[in-house]
């Protein structure tokens, strides 16, 4: 895989809300405001969803093409307030709803140092902590220097 420059792999990896967009069993695009957790190195991106909520995880395994949207200076963090929208395939994995997730666990952590306190109330609310991995592998990466949309993206392919 092609990498990310820094400034973009900045983005992915700081924003605290990214706007990932399924396709509905009707076709009908479906966008769910998600925590991001971006991996460099492996250049992934992940979401963890409880199973209560399923219906995205649904709509990915019947249509794996997804779309991520990261913008708004205040959702990435990022003073560039560039916006980054993700074309990839994504993938579940439910195997082990009650601890497969906590693998992720360190790049929560980072983004929402207060996980711990809810951890610890893990069993308090025990279907909230039954979640699936959502994993999104990046294939073209759309780059809006600035966040200024009327302008020509940047492209990134990373499918060579």
């Amino acid at each position: 895989m092609t990498s990310l420059p820094p400034y973009v792999e900045d983005v992915l990896e700081r924003s605290l809300v990214a706007l990932l967009t399924t396709l509905s069993e009707r076709n009908v695009p479906v966008t769910h405001p998600m925590l991001p957790l971006y991996e460099r190195g492996s250049g992934r991106i992940y979401f963890t969803s409880s199973l209560l909520f399923s219906r995205k995880l649904e709509h990915i395994r019947r249509y794996p093409k997804v779309s991520v949207l990261f913008s708004h200076k205040e959702f990435t963090g990022c003073e560039s307030g560039d916006a980054v929208l993700v074309k990839g395939t994504a993938s579940v994995d439910d195997s082990d709803p009650s601890n497969g997730w906590m693998r992720l666990l360190p790049l929560w952590r980072k983004k929402e140092p207060y996980i711990d306190a809810y951890l610890k109330q893990r069993f308090a609310f025990p279907l909230f902590w039954e979640r699936a991995i959502i994993e999104v592998v990046p294939e073209v990466v759309y780059v809006w220097r600035g966040g200024d949309m009327e302008r020509e993206p940047e492209v990134h392919d990373l499918r060579r």
